[in-house]
């Protein structure tokens, strides 16, 4: 299969596109520079100029493809309508370009958008999302799944908030650094709150298998681990940076955490069981514990 990849050198895509090389398949790759050309020739796929800002490269890379993955995603958090806009934008655009052909599009999600969602028990993969959540790329969801209405076999990838491994610059690296900065790691309240996590060579093989075979409008879940609890993640940054742990009220997270403040209370326990069966996706990779343990986000 020729698959479209945008993120393709991103921290998940540039393992998606080793998984997806190594199964066999041509891969071409969104590239905005010449250093992720670059990248994107050294790892063995194509490249295909364009950006998110350019919905018309967009459709013709998805156009020229048996598939598509979409992994980018402006990752600006002041800016964050402006870009869940633009995703929106992109999706639209695949659709455009695959409606009728049967082709697969797999599009990236997050399991945030379902804090709250199902109190008292896990989230499922038919767990919609909270009413808040419409600036947490909400609307891609509901528009990748109706296009399994318009003859594309559409699917999303529900992503933990820690997706981790070697060269991981998301959240867990905020919060070391806002331990380093403070001399303290920190939680609040009790810090019982739980995040999922998934490690990103776990996540890139769930990619491949949606692609491969995820039914039309399929929800997936990208979480290894169910929910790890926040203060069990605060305490090993703290022993692997040789600060003490605190406990924080509500009111003074923010000055702790600062943007990451609305995500570090969250609890969010998430279940891949419909994924793993559906798939046949085993997660083989260490857990986030384990990761942060091995020393390379220090």
């Amino acid at each position: 299969m020729r698959v479209f990849v945008t993120g393709a050198t991103g921290f998940i895509g540039s393992a998606v596109v080793p998984e997806l090389l190594g199964a066999g398949h041509e891969v071409v790759g969104l590239a905005r520079s010449d250093t992720a050309a670059a990248a994107l020739e050294a790892a063995g796929a194509e490249v295909h100029r364009g950006s998110l800002d350019d919905p018309g490269s967009l459709r013709d890379g998805a156009a020229a493809a048996d598939g598509v993955i979409h992994l980018a995603f402006h990752h600006d958090f002041s800016e964050f309508a402006r870009a869940a806009e633009l995703d929106l934008r992109a999706i639209e655009a695949f659709g455009a370009a695959l409606e009728g052909t049967g082709k697969p599009l797999v599009i990236t999600g997050g399991t945030l958008s379902l804090a709250g969602a199902a109190p008292g028990r896990p989230a499922t993969e038919e767990t919609a999302p909270a009413p808040e959540a419409k600036l947490l790329r909400a609307a891609s969801e509901s528009a990748t799944t109706s296009l399994a209405g318009r003859g594309v076999r559409a699917s999303v990838v529900r992503l933990a908030p820690s997706v981790h491994g070697e060269g991981d610059h998301g959240f867990v690296p905020l919060l070391i650094a806002a331990a380093r900065d403070k001399g303290v790691s920190a939680y609040v309240g009790d810090g019982s709150n739980r995040w999922p996590a998934v490690h990103r060579l776990d996540a890139a093989r769930l990619f491949r298998l949606a692609l491969e075979a995820a039914p039309a409008g399929s929800i997936l879940h990208g979480t290894d681990e169910e929910g790890v609890p926040f203060r069990t993640i605060a305490d090993t940054i703290a022993r692997q940076l040789g600060l003490p742990t605190t406990s924080l009220p509500p009111e003074d997270a923010a000055d702790h955490f600062g943007f990451l403040a609305a995500f570090a209370a969250l609890d969010i326990p998430v279940s891949s069981t419909q994924t793993r069966k559906q798939l046949g996706w085993h997660p083989e990779e260490m857990g986030l514990i384990a990761d942060l343990e091995g020393g390379h986000y220090f």
